[in-house]
């Protein structure tokens, strides 16, 4: 199982970026993916998940209207658009499968972050 996530770079607030977490190894349809990120001196949080049947998306309160967890199961890739970005949006973000169809399941495999700084 190998989870790419890229993306990352540095926008200026009220920018947007677009993360993408490339999947492979495993059944893309059968598993939930997620996104968290952890900024320095922070505890790693959950921003967006997606469910793998029906394509159903979640967001954290903190980033709701403003990111869009989406996916293309032709690429196995998983999206996460970010717009109006804040300068509390900087973190190093990660993209995660779950053991199941949805993210109740816990997250089974990580892959490596992509920085995001969102400057003032």
């Amino acid at each position: 199982v190998q989870l790419q996530a890229s993306g990352g770079g540095l926008v200026q607030a009220g920018g947007s970026l677009r993360l993408s977490c490339a999947a492979s190894g495993f059944s893309f349809d059968d598993y939930a993916i997620g996104w968290f990120r952890q900024a320095p001196g922070t505890e790693r949080e959950g921003v967006s998940c997606i469910s793998s049947t029906d394509g159903g998306g979640f967001h954290t309160d903190s980033v709701k209207g403003r990111f869009t967890i989406s996916s293309d199961n032709a690429k196995n890739t998983v999206y996460l658009q970010m717009n109006s970005l804040k300068p509390e949006d900087t973190a190093l973000y990660y993209c995660a499968r779950a053991g199941g169809w949805v993210v109740n399941y816990g997250m089974d495999y990580w892959g490596k972050g992509t920085l995001v700084t969102v400057s003032s």
